[in-house]
């Protein structure tokens, strides 16, 4: 898989999902599964959060997940809440807040490159259409 496919279909760099690996592959979770799947238990885990993260409509089918991923179905949403799980016990590492200063950088940076007023992040691109969400009561889009 190239690099643009792997970015694709998993919304992070390799390197990024290595370290998001390292942060929990020794998690007591994986040492439990690692027997059936073998060093590798932490690693496919992690993937199969990301591609599930990462998809929607009817790429978030579980059985769409387990076919990419090699693993039935079944398994999908236990590896997502297991991972969750996994990567939570570190939230204090990897989930953060932007200061007050922070989020005014941001928001100047973001005003001056878009043109958006008070906005500190953006989503990952994926368009909607606005008819559809006008269908369902929303007022907004991406």
């Amino acid at each position: 898989m190239s690099d643009d496919e792997f970015l694709s279909n998993f919304r992070m760099d390799r390197l990024c999902v290595i370290q998001l690996n390292s942060l929990v592959e020794d998690d007591e979770v994986f040492l439990r599964v690692s027997r059936k799947v073998g060093k590798r238990a932490s690693m496919l885990h992690v993937m199969v959060l990301l591609k599930f993260l990462g998809s929607y409509g009817n790429a978030a089918e579980m059985q769409k997940i387990g076919h990419m991923m090699g693993i039935l179905k079944g398994s999908v949403n236990d590896y997502v809440m297991q991972t969750c799980d996994a990567i939570l016990k570190h939230r204090e590492q990897v989930i953060k807040w932007p200061s007050i200063e922070e989020r005014w950088k941001m928001s100047g940076r973001i005003r001056k490159a878009h043109g958006f007023i008070n906005c500190i992040g953006l989503i990952d691109g994926t368009w909607f259409s606005a008819g559809y969400l006008q269908q369902i009561g929303l007022g907004c889009y991406s």
